[in-house]
């Protein structure tokens, strides 16, 4: 409520001596309230009054004017206050299903400050992102809107826009990897991306890799010991695979090439021929020890083949041996042991085993009479169902980066 702070005197002259009265200590009163309390009030003591309708008049307009002003500041902050994390994330366009994604996939942010939450929507729409890339995002990092990312956030974006060479593909890349947005800027995505301008790769190339490996950034390292690897794969800058060697190498943990390197020479091969199938096949180095050791043992011991063959066909250590390899395999020797043909054997056995399984039961199984087709298709169903032994009781030993 707002009250008259001081009469003017000669007003107060002019009122009757108890009127007069009860306005000086209704003045006096309000003093000790401002003093007290630190309540501040208007000074009307300029105010020109004429009679004490007038004052008692413009105190009651007053009054009503700020008890509606004080209406509505309470009701604004009811507003505040009942609003919640959900509701801003209604309002910014996420469904009720986005929602209980996202809440399930961070809990936390139930209870996060509505204003906070606000701002940072704020800057993802101002980027072009939506609510089925936000989704998409917290998936991806659960705490990504629990991190600041208002940090160095315009010229980030300028470098970042200047690096991807659009807005498209910069937003392409923050869904992928919303880590973009909270990377140590100056420590560590500047001087990453650095480095691997300074082993010649273009800005293409780096878009590429970075879309490919979103992981990039925060697990590059680059010595002396792994450029010395990248020589030894014989890729020259101009190729298409350098990109993709020179990212694996530096995101592997150097123990960890050591490794596979060993455990490919266990089976006859030579480093530099290693290196050389790394070159012509980077992902090699993405494959786990146990599953090039399962695939080398029966290539070698079941179907005699020569560790040659792989360094000339990596593709054999791709493909799912309990699915493709074993099942194939297991028919070329059903048909050979009936005696029909076409036979599944030498550059053909190859063929067989890159083919779809559409395409390689049209050539092999269909093509042949009715009893004949159903024999070599009961055999060749039962071998694909034959599963790894132990499969379902394998415990996964999660030591970090697979590479």
């Amino acid at each position: 409520m707002v009250f008259l702070h001081v009469l003017n005197r000669g007003a107060a002259r002019r009122l009757p001596n108890h009127t007069s009265h009860f306005f000086t200590s209704f003045s006096t009163g309000l003093h000790q309230l401002q003093k007290t309390d630190g309540i501040r009030f208007p000074n009307f003591e300029l105010l020109p009054f004429s009679s004490p309708s007038y004052v008692i008049k413009s105190s009651l307009f007053n009054t009503t004017a700020c008890e509606s002003l004080h209406e509505q500041i309470d009701l604004a902050s009811v507003g505040d206050k009942t609003k919640d994390s959900a509701g801003v994330f209604r309002e910014w366009g996420c469904s009720e299903s986005d929602i209980s994604k996202i809440f399930e996939r961070r809990p936390s942010l139930r209870k996060m400050d509505v204003q906070i939450l606000q701002s940072k929507l704020e800057i993802l729409s101002h980027l072009g992102i939506k609510s089925t890339d936000l989704v998409r995002m917290v998936h991806c990092r659960p705490r990504f809107l629990n991190c600041k990312i208002n940090v160095w956030l315009h010229e980030r974006l300028e470098y970042l826009e200047a690096l991807f060479r659009s807005r498209q593909v910069l937003v392409k890349a923050i869904v992928r990897n919303p880590s973009l947005l909270t990377y140590d800027f100056h420590n560590k995505v500047k001087p990453v991306i650095a480095i691997y301008e300074s082993m010649g790769l273009s800005k293409g190339d780096l878009i590429t890799v970075l879309l490919s490996r979103p992981t990039l950034i925060p697990r590059t390292t680059l010595d002396d010991e792994k450029i010395d690897y990248i020589r030894k794969t014989g890729v020259s800058k101009e190729s298409k695979m350098y990109k993709h060697v020179v990212s694996l190498f530096a995101i592997s943990r150097i123990e960890t090439i050591r490794e596979k390197v060993m455990n490919m020479e266990k089976y006859g091969l030579l480093e530099d021929e290693i290196f050389g199938l790394i070159g012509r096949s980077p992902l090699v180095l993405t494959l786990s020890i146990d599953k090039v050791q399962r695939h080398m043992t029966f290539i070698l011991g079941t179907m005699r083949l020569s560790a040659n063959v792989v360094l000339r066909n990596p593709f054999l250590l791709y493909f799912n041996l309990e699915t493709v390899l074993k099942p194939r395999f297991q028919l070329a020797c059903k048909i050979e042991d009936m005696g029909i043909v076409p036979q599944i054997k030498g550059p053909a056995l190859l063929r067989a085993l890159r083919m779809s399984d559409k395409r390689f039961v049209s050539a092999f199984i269909t093509c042949h009479p009715e009893n004949v087709a159903e024999e070599l298709m009961t055999t060749f169903k039962s071998a694909k169902c034959i599963r790894r032994l132990a499969e379902s009781s394998k415990k996964n030993l999660n030591k970090g980066f697979p590479f």
